[in-house]
């Protein structure tokens, strides 16, 4: 059976930096964690989604409810949509924009009796920064543009999907402090290490490799490493490819959301294969600081919808 979701009341804690004054929204005071989950076997990140919301929660201000759902979970979406208010903010535990939160997870809301209100990419991040890309290619294949702020006030509950955590601004400060994080605590620097950013890519849209390829560009400006490869799990270059031959020290970055099959098993018989010399490091998504990274996105969303 499917593991219970839960829905998390805050305890009124703020995201590091977050002002009081900032804390004071007007806007949806309830938030939907989606992600993809594992078809497979639902139930464990059906728990460890869950786990995550109810760190945002611990990061929100009192008042807010942190709820969570995988896609591939059978009627979890639909059950967490059941418990809502007037308006909803749905967060996508994703890398990119795709068919996935572009198509399935719209037309499961609007499906639920929902209106989805004004969801346009906002705030989408300057060009180079770390996971944040305004390119049209960054948004999946053409067509499946979100609806803009301009369609008509609906008289029923309202949701509002915020961009996808790998396009969220903090991504590259994110990754920034993980890897110094690791440096630090090896007594290297970066110049002495080769790195690997590590991504899931695609064979049909090039969205997930484009984001993937330009965290790795802004993580070099910032943290010059010895030598940067990108490569993937579903598209060329494989990890399997790219890996091979690279000299020690390395990293290899996992610029995942969740920590599922394909971290947990794929990559590390592809680095295997390669006889990869370094360390995997923790995806992203599992990062210290990407709860606090998704509950400022939760604020400011918040501030800026429609209540």
């Amino acid at each position: 059976m499917t593991a219970p979701r839960q829905t998390v009341q805050t305890g009124g804690l703020r995201p590091a930096g977050q002002s009081a004054a900032a804390s004071q929204q007007t806007g949806p005071r309830r938030a939907l964690i989606v992600a993809h989950g594992q078809p497979s076997d639902p139930d464990p990140a059906e728990a460890a989604l869950a786990r995550l919301a109810a760190e945002v929660a611990a990061r929100l201000p009192a008042g807010w409810q942190v709820d969570s759902a995988t896609l591939a979970a059978p009627a979890a979406l639909e059950a967490a949509l059941a418990r809502r208010g007037a308006s909803l903010l749905i967060y996508p535990m994703f890398i990119a924009d795709g068919w996935f939160t572009q198509v399935n997870l719209p037309a499961r809301i609007r499906a639920a009796g929902i209106e989805l209100a004004g969801w346009e990419r906002k705030g989408s991040g300057a060009a180079g920064s770390g996971g944040s890309c305004r390119e049209p290619d960054c948004r999946g294949p053409a067509g499946e543009a979100a609806e803009t702020a301009d369609a008509p006030p609906a008289a029923g509950p309202r949701a509002r999907i915020l961009p996808p955590f790998g396009l969220d601004d903090g991504i590259l400060p994110l990754a920034l402090q993980m890897l110094r994080a690791e440096l630090a605590r090896d007594g290297l620097r970066a110049s002495d290490v080769r790195l690997i950013v590590a991504a899931h890519g695609s064979f049909k849209s090039p969205a997930p490799a484009l984001v993937a390829r330009r965290l790795g560009r802004a993580i070099m400006a910032e943290l010059p490493f010895a030598e940067l490869r990108t490569a993937f799990i579903d598209q060329t270059p494989r990890i399997a490819d790219l890996a091979a031959g690279l000299a020690a020290p390395a990293y290899c970055l996992p610029f995942f959301a969740a920590a599922g099959g394909h971290v947990g098993q794929d990559l590390p018989a592809a680095l295997a294969q390669a006889a990869f010399p370094g360390r995997i490091l923790a995806p992203l998504g599992l990062a210290d600081r990407a709860p606090d990274l998704i509950a400022a996105a939760l604020l400011a969303g918040s501030g800026d919808s429609a209540a």
